[in-house]
């Protein structure tokens, strides 16, 4: 029997998958570009609390305007993947190195939001190119560029930590945006020369906004939903504020900020190795099965992270576990569905996902910061808890479907 990896269709697979990834990593450096700053901002714009959520929170709100705008018009389907990635991605560059020149909290939420809506052009297509050049590994493939958005999302976090510090200790903040920027630009250039469509693209699809209701009303679509739904009350709510659970916790124990500055960076960073061996492990045993292992993992983290907080060095390491099962399942989740979906409709199901997704991480983001007053940082993060609940108990009603034999090569 002919496997995808003898079919001569698949010539160039490999480097236009890593080209994919490495488009990806550099343009969502855009997305906690503002997030890494904060600190500095706070010293020079005087940002109040909800000020500094919403640096976190207009990035998200506007890529969850832009994706439901984008599937309600069926664009990723309709339209060339890659020149909808490298336009957004130069657009969304564009939005982030104008933060400096506004001078203003308010001003630079409207570019942050404006670098939201943007963004939707680019994970949502990576996700779909990555698809065309996979079949029997797209847990795999989706997990590679999942991973590249995992580092790509560190990556200030890096850039915050270099020795070029202010007389705070501290980048300055102006430097680590137009970096950011400069490596989203260098994204659009490598979309637009380099990258190409695989040979599962299924064509141009006709314009069906009926399709959303339908991809919601289909319960094997329906579970792997709610499912990336529960994984995404944690994720997001826990890159935003863990890093700052680290400053706070090495602060106390009077500890250098910039290895709390590192550790922050490692505990997001660490997730692309999770989502590459979850992504291998699914296509082989099942996307169900490794999923909850990861939720299982990162739900336990939520709940032991707060007890270590007098303990700086021993909270590191929770916290780079937390960081690799944290982000292990995404790829999963949107894997399933694009094996689950009309295959005319993948970019628009995953477009859909996504938004979703983003909208409830809205939600979490902001609860840590309203119940920090009164819970701090020990009990916090237990907020998180209901999203692997809601996340293993989805994917065990998925696991007994019968369609859910069309994942992962028959593995559910």
């Amino acid at each position: 029997m002919q496997t995808q990896a003898d079919c001569p269709a698949t010539a160039g697979k490999w480097r236009s998958v890593l080209l994919t990834a490495f488009a990806v990593a550099l343009s969502l450096s855009l997305w906690f570009a503002g997030s890494a700053v904060v600190p500095q901002l706070i010293e020079e714009w005087a940002l109040t609390p909800l000020q500094q959520s919403w640096m976190t929170m207009s990035v998200q709100l506007g890529f969850v305007l832009g994706a439901l705008f984008s599937a309600t018009i069926n664009l990723a389907d309709r339209v060339s993947t890659r020149r909808l990635f490298a336009l957004s991605s130069l657009a969304a560059a564009a939005s982030t190195a104008a933060i400096p020149l506004v001078g203003s909290a308010n001003g630079a939420l409207v570019l942050r939001f404006l670098t939201g809506v943007f963004l939707a052009g680019i994970y949502p297509p990576g996700m779909k190119l990555m698809a065309t050049w996979t079949k029997r590994d797209r847990g795999l493939g989706i997990g590679i560029l999942v991973g590249a958005l995992t580092l790509g999302s560190a990556l200030p976090h890096l850039l915050n930590a270099l020795p070029v510090g202010e007389a705070s200790g501290m980048p300055p903040w102006r430097l680590v945006l137009w970096i950011t920027s400069g490596l989203a630009l260098v994204a659009a250039l490598v979309a637009i020369l380099l990258i190409r469509e695989g040979p599962f693209l299924t064509g141009t699809a006709p314009f069906d906004w009926r399709f959303i209701r339908r991809a919601v009303a289909d319960p094997p679509t329906r579970y792997a939903n709610l499912g990336y739904l529960g994984h995404m009350w944690e994720l997001y709510a826990m890159w935003a504020w863990v890093p700052i659970f680290l400053l706070a916790s090495f602060e106390r124990a009077g500890l250098d900020l910039r290895g709390a500055r590192l550790a922050g960076f490692g505990t997001i960073a660490i997730g692309a190795l999770g989502c590459v061996v979850a992504g291998q492990l699914a296509d082989r045993h099942g996307r169900t099965l490794i999923s909850n292992w990861s939720l299982v993992i990162s739900g336990l983290c939520t709940m032991g992270a707060g007890a270590l907080f007098g303990e700086p060095l021993l909270l590191t390491g929770l916290c780079l576990i937390w960081g690799f099962a944290v982000i292990a399942d995404s790829a999963q989740f949107s894997a399933a569905v694009s094996e689950l979906t009309d295959e005319r409709y993948v970019g628009t199901a995953l477009t859909l996902q996504t938004s979703l997704g983003f909208l409830l991480s809205l939600a979490s983001i902001r609860l840590i910061p309203a119940l920090m007053e009164t819970l701090g940082w020990r009990w916090v993060f237990l907020s998180l808890t209901p999203g692997p609940v809601l996340g293993i108990w989805s994917m065990l009603r998925l696991r007994r479907l019968p369609e859910a034999r069309r994942m992962a090569s028959g593995n559910r």
